[in-house]
C-alpha cells in the first residue's frame, strides 16, 4: 500500500514547556468518511476490507505530528457516534430518516478503527444516547471551564458553533491544513460562531433532514441573520420583509425554523464519559502501534517506524525521544510529480458564441447551479492597466464553453462591428454572479482577468488560479505553468496558438478584431483548458500537502498584488531624464579609462574582444576557456581580477552595471510611464522564482542594485503624490533570523532576542576580535554560509586563500554547530524525497539534478536546496503579511494608505501627510506577527520603517 497521508516532522525534536492544558478533540466520524471516500477499496492480510482504516491510520499519525509543539496538546481524545438514536429522534422522528446506510465495506472497519485509535494510546470516546458533536460539546465545555485551551479536529461546519478564540476554543482542519477560527467562520457564514445556529436553522440541512425553511439557502439565512440578530428576531420581523414568497415561507414554516433551531443545538451539560484528567497523553508506546500495523499487513508504515525509531521509547510530550515524531520526516511521500498525460478530446464545435440575453442568461444560471465555473478575458493588448475587455469565455465542464464577445470591431475601417451584446450589460449580469461567494471562479494566471474586471467595479471572488496550483505542486520541475504548457504536460493537448488567430510580425491584428467564430474557438479553449487543469489539479492539493501554502499564503495573493498592480507608483520622469545623461556622461568617461587601461580601444560590450584583449593583449594569467574557445569574462572571472588589481576589469565592471541601469531603468522607465496615471506598473508574478519569492518584469523592479550610490539613484526617481510620503518597512535580517530558528541555534536565537549585533557575535566567534574588518567578514560568511558556499566560493568572496577560506568555514560550523546538522538534515531529505520545504509547507523540487553524477550540476542543486527552505520562508512571512495587511490598515481607519510594492524582503507604501506614524505602527506589527497563529518563531521578525518624499529617502 501507497501511504495517502503524511506530516511534517515537529519544528523542534523536544517538547517546549506548555503552562495551559490544551485538549484536542478529534472528530472521529469526519476522519472516518474522509479516509474512506480518498482511498480505493483496499484489505488487509486477512482480506478484510481497511481501505477506511489503513486511510484513518495515516491521517492520526499526521496529527501525532503536533504532540511536541509548543501549542500541541497536553490531552487528546478521538469522539465517535455510539449509535444514530439520540434525543433528537425523538423530537423530530424523520432527523437523518433520509440519511443512506454506510456503505457495506465500510461497516466491519468501524471496530478496526478503534483498534487503530487504542493502538496509538489515545482515549477513544463514545456515549449512546449522545451524537460525537454532543460529546464535542460537552468536553469543550468541562475544559473552558477549568481554564484550558481547546482544538476541535474538524470542519463540520455544525461545530463551528463552539468556535470562542477569546476563550481559547478554535477548530483545526487537517485535511487542509488551516486553522478556523472567528475570521474563517465569517467569511463561510456571514456571521460569528455563536450566530450560525441561527443560520443553520434557517437554511436547513438535506443530508441530516433538518427541515430549515423552504427557499432560503445560505446566502439569505446569512443576510437575515446579519440584518435581524438571531432567528427568533427575523421571525418576528416578517412584517419588515419586503420579498412576498420569502416572508410567507418565514410565516408558515416558523415552528419548522425554531425546530430546526432545536436540531443544530449542540448538547453541552451532558456529564462526561471520561474525566478530563484521563485524557492526559503521557506518550505513545510505540509497541501497541508497531503490532497493529503488523497484524493490519500495514507494511510501507511499519517499515518505516521500525527503521526510523525505536520500537521502546515513547514519544508524545516525553522528553527522551525515539518514538513518533522521530519518524515524521521518514513518512514524507517521495515526490511523485504529475501523472502521466490525460488522452482527452476538445470538441470546438460545441464551444457556443453568446450574442443575445437568454443565451448569456442561460450560462450564468448554469454556472450558480453548479457553484463553480471558469473564466478568462480577451482584450485588445496584454497590458492589463490599458487594455479594453474583447470578450470573457466562461466553461461549467469539459467540452462546456463560451465566449461573449463585448468589444469586438471590424477587421479594418471599412468593416462592420459584429453582433453582439452590449459590455456594460453583459459586465452588469455578469456582476453578481461572479461576486457571488457561493459560485467559485476558477481561471488560470487569474490576476491578469481580476484586474480587468476590477477595473469594470466588479471585486471576483471567490477565486481558485490553476498557474498557481501548479506552482504550489510542481515548483522547480523541469516545465513551466503557462496554459500551453500544462496543457501539454497534463492533456497532450496543443491549445491554438495566438498567432493562429492574429497572424504575427507587421500583419499581427489585436483580439478584438479577430473574426468571431476564431476568437470563440480560441476563447472558449483557454476556459476549458483551464477548468479541466483545475479538475486534475485540485485533488493533489490536499493529497500533496500543498493545502496549507496554496490556501493560506499564495491564493490570497491573487487579489493583493492585483491591486497593487493597479495602483502603480509615480516616477519623476525629468528627474529621470537627468540621470540618464549623467549615466551617458560617466559612461564615455568610463570607456576612455578603459581604452587607456586596456592600452587601444575595442568593443567593451563583446565578450570575445574583452577576452582577447585581458589574456592576450594584457598577458594576464588564469583565463578560463569555454566549449566555443573563447576566454571566460563573466562577473565572477572580472571582480576576481579586480581583486588582484586589475584596472581594466574593474572599470568594465562599472561600465557593465552603469549601462545595465541606463537602458534598464533611466531610459526605459520613462517610456513605462502610462500617460494616463502618470505611473509605472509593474507586472508581479507569483510563480517567477521556484523559492516562492515574488519577481516583477516590465519594469522588473526587484534587481535595482541597493548597496552601491548609482543603484539608490535610481530609487529616488519613484516619488510620492503631492500631499503624501513613500514609506519603506524593511524585514531585518530575516534570512538569519529564520536559519537560527529553523536550525535551532542557541547563540544566534539569544543574540536576536537581545537585539544584539549578530555580525560582532560572528566576528567574535570566528575571528576573537570585533573590528570593522572582522565584522564585514562575518557578514560575509554569514550570509554566505546560509547559501552553501564552498572553500573556493568564500575565498573569492573574502580575498583570501582557500585554505583560509576553509578554516573560517570550520571554525564557523564549530562555533555553530547547528548550522552544520541544518545542512545535512536539508540534503538528506532532499536527496530521499526529491525536494524541501519551508515552514509553511511549500515544495522545491531539486530532482533530477540532486540526485545528478555531474558534480557541477548536483553542487548547484545542493547550493540552493540549502538555501531554499529559508528563502522560501521567507517569502511566505512576507506574502503573509501582504495579504492581512489592507484589513488591517482598514480596520485601524487608514485605509487611504496604500501597498504599491513588495522587493524581496521590503514593502513600499503611499501614505497621505501626517498619517506615517500611524501606518508605520500597523504595518510593523502586520510584518512582525506574519506566523502567526500558525506558528511561534524563536526569533522576532524585525521591521525597519523609514519614510521620505521618495524611495530612496524612505528606505
Amino acid at each position: 500500500m501507497a501511504d495517502t497521508e503524511t506530516t511534517d516532522a515537529p519544528p523542534t525534536d523536544a517538547p517546549k514547556p506548555q503552562t495551559t492544558n490544551h485538549l484536542y478533540l478529534v472528530d472521529g466520524s469526519s476522519y472516518i468518511f474522509r479516509a474512506y471516500h480518498r482511498l480505493p477499496p483496499l484489505t488487509n492480510r486477512h482480506g478484510q476490507p481497511a481501505g477506511a482504516v489503513y486511510g484513518y491510520t495515516t491521517m492520526l499519525w499526521k496529527l501525532a505530528g503536533d504532540l511536541s509543539r509548543a501549542d500541541g496538546p497536553t490531552h487528546m481524545a478521538v469522539i465517535l457516534d455510539a449509535s444514530e438514536h439520540t434525543h433528537r429522534n425523538v423530537m423530530y422522528d424523520q432527523y437523518k430518516a433520509h440519511r443512506p446506510p454506510p456503505p457495506e465495506d465500510l461497516v466491519p472497519q468501524f471496530p478496526l478503527i478503534r483498534v487503530a485509535t487504542r493502538a496509538f494510546s489515545i482515549p477513544c470516546i463514545e456515549e449512546a444516547g449522545l451524537e460525537a458533536d454532543d460529546i464535542i460539546a460537552c468536553y469543550v465545555t468541562a475544559a473552558i471551564k477549568a481554564g484550558w485551551k481547546v482544538t476541535i479536529v474538524s470542519s463540520d461546519k455544525d461545530l463551528m458553533q463552539l468556535i470562542d478564540e477569546d476563550a481559547g476554543i478554535d477548530m483545526l482542519d487537517t485535511m487542509n491544513d488551516r486553522r478556523i477560527g472567528r475570521t474563517e467562520v465569517l467569511e463561510k457564514f456571514g456571521v460569528p460562531p455563536e450566530k450560525v445556529g441561527d443560520v443553520l436553522a434557517l437554511m436547513g440541512d438535506s443530508v441530516d433532514n433538518v427541515p430549515g425553511v423552504p427557499g432560503i439557502g445560505p446566502k439569505t439565512a446569512s443576510q437575515l441573520i446579519q440584518q435581524y440578530g438571531d432567528l427568533e428576531t427575523v421571525l418576528a420581523s416578517t412584517d419588515q420583509i419586503s420579498k412576498p414568497k420569502l416572508k410567507q415561507n418565514l410565516i408558515e414554516f416558523a415552528a419548522d425554523a425554531r425546530l430546526s433551531r432545536e436540531l443544530v443545538r449542540l448538547v453541552c451539560d451532558s456529564p462526561l464519559p471520561e474525566p478530563l484528567e484521563a485524557l492526559e497523553l503521557k506518550g505513545i508506546p510505540m509497541e501497541p502501534l508497531q503490532e497493529f500495523l503488523a497484524d493490519q499487513g500495514f507494511k510501507t508504515l511499519l517499515n518505516r517506524l521500525i527503521s526510523a525509531g525505536s520500537a521502546t521509547a515513547p514519544t508524545g510530550r516525553s522528553s527522551s525521544g525515539g518514538g513518533i515524531n522521530d519518524v515524521m520526516t521518514a513518512l514524507e511521500p517521495k515526490s511523485k510529480g504529475p501523472a502521466p498525460a490525460e488522452q482527452i478530446e476538445i470538441d470546438r464545435s460545441k464551444y457556443e458564441t453568446v450574442t443575445d440575453e437568454a443565451s448569456l442568461d442561460r450560462w450564468i444560471a448554469e454556472a450558480r447551479a453548479l457553484g463553480q465555473v471558469a473564466i478568462d478575458t480577451e482584450t485588445d493588448c496584454i497590458d492589463c492597466i490599458i487594455a479594453k475587455l474583447a470578450g470573457v469565455s466562461l466553461a461549467t465542464a469539459p467540452n462546456r464553453a463560451c465566449y461573449i464577445p463585448v468589444g469586438h470591431s471590424g477587421a479594418d475601417l471599412y468593416s462592420d462591428a459584429p453582433n453582439q451584446l452590449p459590455e456594460a450589460l453583459v459586465l452588469a449580469k455578469l456582476k453578481p454572479m461572479l461576486e457571488d461567494p457561493a459560485v467559485l471562479k476558477i481561471g488560470h494566471n487569474l490576476k491578469y482577468d481580476w484586474v480587468m474586471f476590477d477595473k469594470a467595479g466588479i471585486e471576483v471572488a471567490p477565486v481558485d488560479d490553476t498557474m498557481v496550483m501548479s506552482f504550489d505542486l510542481d515548483a522547480g520541475r523541469s516545465f513551466g505553468h503557462g496554459l500551453e504548457e500544462l496543457a501539454k504536460l497534463h492533456f497532450d493537448h496543443e491549445c491554438i496558438p495566438f498567432k493562429q488567430v492574429c497572424g504575427s510580425g507587421q500583419k499581427q491584428i489585436t483580439f478584438d478584431k479577430v473574426p468571431l467564430p476564431q476568437a470563440t474557438e480560441y476563447a472558449a479553449e483557454d476556459a476549458d483548458i483551464a477548468l479541466r487543469l483545475w479538475l486534475r489539479l485540485k485533488p493533489r492539493i490536499a493529497e500533496e500537502n500543498a493545502a496549507r501554502v496554496y490556501e493560506r499564503v499564495d491564493k490570497p495573493l491573487v487579489p493583493v498584488i492585483a491591486r497593487m498592480e493597479r495602483r502603480g507608483i509615480k516616477v519623476d520622469r525629468d528627474y529621470l531624464a537627468r540621470l540618464s545623461g549623467e549615466f551617458g556622461r560617466d559612461i564615455q568617461a568610463l570607456e576612455e579609462k578603459i581604452y587607456e587601461a586596456a592600452c587601444g580601444p575595442f568593443t567593451i560590450g563583446s565578450p570575445q574582444q574583452l577576452g582577447q584583449v585581458l589574456y592576450e593583449r594584457l598577458g594576464l594569467k588564469g583565463g578560463r576557456k569555454g566549449k566555443s574557445g573563447q576566454y571566460s569574462t563573466d562577473v565572477t572571472e572580472l571582480e576576481r581580477l579586480a581583486a588582484e588589481g586589475v584596472d581594466c576589469a574593474r572599470l568594465v565592471l562599472d561600465w557593465r552595471q552603469l549601462t545595465k541601469l541606463k537602458s534598464t531603468y533611466t531610459d526605459a522607465l520613462q517610456a513605462q510611464i502610462n500617460p494616463e496615471t502618470g505611473r509605472v506598473h509593474t507586472s508581479f508574478s507569483l510563480t517567477g522564482a521556484q523559492t516562492g519569492r515574488l519577481s516583477s518584469n516590465d519594469p522588473n523592479l526587484q534587481n535595482i542594485p541597493i548597496r552601491t550610490e548609482v543603484g539608490r539613484k535610481i530609487r529616488d526617481a519613484f516619488v510620492a503624490d503631492p500631499g503624501h510620503k513613500i514609506l519603506s518597512a524593511d524585514y531585518s535580517q530575516i534570512e538569519l533570523r529564520l536559519a537560527a530558528h529553523m536550525a535551532d541555534v542557541p547563540q544566534l536565537k539569544a543574540a536576536f532576542q537581545a537585539g544584539d549585533d549578530i555580525h560582532a557575535i560572528t566576528a567574535q566567534e570566528l575571528f576573537g576580535i570585533v573590528d570593522r574588518d572582522t565584522r564585514g567578514k562575518a557578514k560575509t560568511v554569514n550570509f554566505a554560509i546560509l547559501y552553501g558556499v564552498s572553500s573556493w566560493g568564500l575565498a573569492g568572496r573574502l580575498g583570501v586563500p582557500r585554505d583560509e577560506a576553509k578554516a573560517i568555514i570550520d571554525r564557523y560550523f564549530e562555533r555553530f554547530p547547528g548550522i552544520r546538522a541544518y545542512m545535512h538534515a536539508t540534503l538528506a531529505f532532499a536527496r530521499e524525497h526529491g525536494f524541501t520545504k519551508t515552514l509553511f509547507g511549500r515544495k522545491t523540487h531539486f530532482e533530477p539534478n540532486i540526485r545528478s553524477p555531474n558534480p557541477s550540476i548536483r553542487g548547484g542543486a545542493e547550493r540552493a536546496a540549502i538555501n531554499a527552505p529559508i528563502q522560501g520562508t521567507s517569502a511566505d512571512l512576507i506574502k503573509r503579511a501582504m495579504a492581512r495587511m489592507d484589513g488591517a490598515l482598514a480596520n485601524a481607519g487608514l485605509d487611504d494608505v496604500k501597498m504599491l510594492l513588495q522587493v524581496h524582503d521590503e514593502l513600499v507604501f503611499e501614505v497621505p501627510d501626517g498619517r506615517e506614524e500611524a501606518a508605520a505602527a500597523v504595518i510593523k506589527q502586520v510584518m512582525s506577527r506574519a506566523a502567526e497563529p500558525a506558528m511561534t518563531l524563536d526569533v522576532p521578525l524585525d521591521v525597519e520603517v523609514g519614510w521620505g518624499a521618495h524611495w530612496g529617502e524612505a528606505h
